[in-house]
This record gives structure tokens, C-alpha cells and sequence, in this order.
């Protein structure tokens, strides 16, 4: 049943569809990342002592360029072929090109100055990016240009489902965030919009897209996953809204406000509790297992949203006799799981890198005070 949205014939492989530029496009950059993540890994075995840190701060630099290089040529090919329009396009591009430079300019030289002026230049990007969406939605007919009428959208439960889905999130959000670095300084808001941006550039990798919204990438929420465990869920959160907007830009199905809600924000709001382990001491040798049960959580969690806008939002697609919340089921477990699982795996493997492992901890939130309990005591 899993197999179903996949196998279906509207899906498209794009590892393997060549039959237009974008596609092709599309095609070379997800083999290119594949042949590069894989020299990465191996050389990462290869280099030893001292050398590793600074490969590794080389491989950091040159993987959020190639990343916004991947994100901005992807969407050139896409407004070429009338799959976004200039209002959209322009500010993207925009936003993608800051990220890029502000990620140079940090790594020729780390200072207060340089947070600043890359804080700065991304975030005019990303609210300009932010208000040329709003200008654009308002332009139309949501529900229309997907290709269904608003009566078919079940609104109370939306509202419903919307509505305690943020309660839910908040919550859990403010649970295990307790001992997160409060405020946003220029490095957290710096590293934040590196992240959101690579991941958005990576989304563009998808390895198959489903009929009606929703596809497995190479490891897009990996960087959202490591900023979440570096500064903490509340900060992650926050990370994963702003993405959640974003990923409105690329292939936009929305119908309903509160579909937008589940399916967006807040889905991906739900990829910032991947670091609710982070500051569990008796997983403190274990940073695998950590960033894995984070991402478990980040996984299911964002799955409930996608279950529950599929059920209530788009149920008139369901087949004849089927259940709606089988439907939904098993549409979003088809795309869903495997997209959080390939993330898991790749975070973990970067995980079991000692060197990148202290490179991170370096952010990772406010140390407890010998009054205050870990989560550890407080357990026992």
C-alpha cells in the first residue's frame, strides 16, 4: 500500500527523465551530487589528524556554493520553461546569491562585522522574497489553479487540525527548547539562513515528485536537522517556518489557509525538533543516535501534518471506495518516510565524524549550570 502514490503513473523519476532542459538539468545536478558526496565521504576516511578540520571547513564552504549555484540554475531552467513567474523568480535568485556570498565572506573571515553584513544582506533578501509571495498569492484563485473547487475542501476540520497542530508544536517546541540560548544574534540568524537556503537549494534534487504535491529529495532537511541540533529546537522551529514558506515557491498546492498551514510552516516547522536530543547527557557519547531519534521524531511529526491535510484537503482524489484516511495514509507515507529516512541516514553519517561533531557542539546552546538538573536527572 506504501508503494502506491509511488508506482502510480503520474509520478515522475527525475533521476531518470530527460525529456526536457529543466529535466535534464535537473538530471546532472542530482548525479554531479551524488559522485561529489561520495568523494567527500571517502576522502573523508583518507584525511587524518590536523588536515581534517580544515577539509572540513573547505568541504562546508564548497557545498553551500555548489548548493546555491544547484538552487539558482535549477531555477533559471524553471522560469525559462514558465514554471515561475518573475515576481517569484527574481527575489529567489536574490536570496540564493546572498546566501552564497555571506557564506564566502564568513569563511575568508569571522567577525562581528561580517555576521552583521551577512545578517544583513539575507534577510532584506528573505523579506523582500517573503512579501513578493504574499503579492503573488494574492493575485488568484488558489483552489482554482490546483483544479478543484473550494467545496470540496473540508474547512472546519482544516481549521481544526490547523489549530492544534500549532498548539502541539509550540508546546513541544517550548519543552524541549528550555535550556536553548535565548534571542538571535547575528551568528545564529547568519547560519540560519545558510541552512534554510541550502536546504531549499537541495529540494531542487528530488528524486521523484508525486501527482499531487510532495517528493523524495537527496537529503534537503539535513541542513535544517543540523541547525536545529547546533542552536537548539526553538531556534530550529523558527528555521523550519521560514523554509515552509519557501517551499511554497517551488511546486505551490494550496487550496485552503489552514492546508497551507499543515503543509507548509507547519510541516517543516516540525523538522526544528530534530535537535530535542541534543542536550541529552546520556546520549552525550552517542551523537548518531541523537541526531537519528531527533530526526525520527522531526519525520513522524511532519507526516501528521501532510496526514492531515491530505485527509481533509485533498480527499477528492481518493479512488472509489477507498477510505480518505487510507488515501492520505498512504499518499504521504509514499514520499514522506522515505524523504525524512534518506535524511536520517545521511546525518547520521556526518555525525560520526569526531571533527564535525566538536565543530558543531561548538553552538550547541547554553551549557547547564551544576544547579540545574539535565534532562538525564531530571529522568531519573
Amino acid at each position: 500500500m506504501l508503494l502506491t502514490s509511488l508506482l502510480a503513473d503520474p509520478a515522475e523519476w527525475y533521476p531518470i527523465l530527460f525529456d526536457s532542459p529543466m529535466n535534464i538539468a535537473r538530471g546532472i545536478c542530482f548525479w554531479l551530487t551524488i559522485a561529489l558526496a561520495l568523494g567527500f565521504l571517502i576522502s573523508l576516511l583518507l584525511v587524518r589528524g590536523e588536515k581534517r578540520g580544515a577539509y572540513l571547513k573547505g568541504c562546508l564552504i564548497f557545498f553551500v556554493v555548489y548548493a546555491c549555484a544547484v538552487g539558482i540554475t535549477l531555477l533559471v531552467f524553471t522560469f525559462l520553461e514558465d514554471g515561475i513567474t518573475l515576481t517569484l523568480f527574481a527575489p529567489l535568485v536574490a536570496l540564493i546569491a546572498a546566501v552564497g556570498v555571506s557564506a564566502v565572506m564568513l569563511a575568508l573571515k569571522r567577525n562581528k562585522v561580517t555576521y552583521i553584513i551577512a545578517g544583513v544582506l539575507i534577510a532584506a533578501a528573505l523579506i523582500a522574497t517573503l512579501v513578493c509571495m504574499g503579492v503573488y498569492y494574492e493575485s488568484g484563485d488558489a483552489a482554482e489553479m490546483n483544479g478543484t473547487t473550494n467545496d470540496a475542501v473540508n474547512s472546519v476540520a482544516l481549521y481544526v487540525s490547523a489549530a492544534i497542530a500549532v498548539i502541539a508544536v509550540l508546546v513541544v517546541t517550548f519543552l524541549t527548547g528550555r535550556g536553548d540560548k535565548k534571542g538571535f544574534d547575528t551568528k545564529a540568524i547568519s547560519y540560519a539562513a545558510v541552512c534554510i537556503a541550502m536546504s531549499f537549494a537541495l529540494s531542487y534534487l528530488r528524486i521523484v515528485k508525486m501527482p499531487q504535491g510532495g517528493s523524495i529529495t537527496i537529503a534537503s532537511l539535513v541542513p535544517l536537522m543540523i541547525y536545529s541540533y547546533m542552536f537548539g529546537t526553538k531556534k530550529g522551529v523558527f528555521a523550519g517556518f521560514i523554509y515552509g514558506i519557501l517551499q511554497a515557491f517551488q511546486d505551490p498546492y494550496i487550496l485552503h489557509p489552514a492546508q497551507f498551514l499543515l503543509d507548509y510552516p507547519l510541516a517543516f516547522m516540525c523538522i526544528g525538533l530534530a535537535g530535542c536530543f541534543a542536550k541529552v547527557k546520556a546520549l552525550d557519547k552517542l551523537p548518531q543516535v541523537q541526531i537519528a531519534l531527533g530526526g525520527v521524531v522531526a519525520g513522524l511529526s511532519r507526516f501528521v501534518m501532510h496526514f492531515l491535510s491530505g485527509m481533509f484537503a485533498f480527499g477528492m482524489w481518493a479512488p472509489e471506495g477507498q477510505p480518505v484516511w487510507l488515501y492520505s495514509l498512504s499518499y504521504q507515507a509514499g514520499y514522506v518516510l522515505p524523504d525524512i529516512a534518506i535524511a536520517i541516514v545521511a546525518a547520521v553519517i556526518l555525525f560520526s565524524s569526531k571533527a564535525f561533531v566538536k565543530q558543531v557542539r561548538r553552538f550547541n546552546t547554553v551549557k547547564p549550570s551544576q544547579n540545574t538538573p539535565t534532562a538525564a536527572q531530571s529522568e531519573a
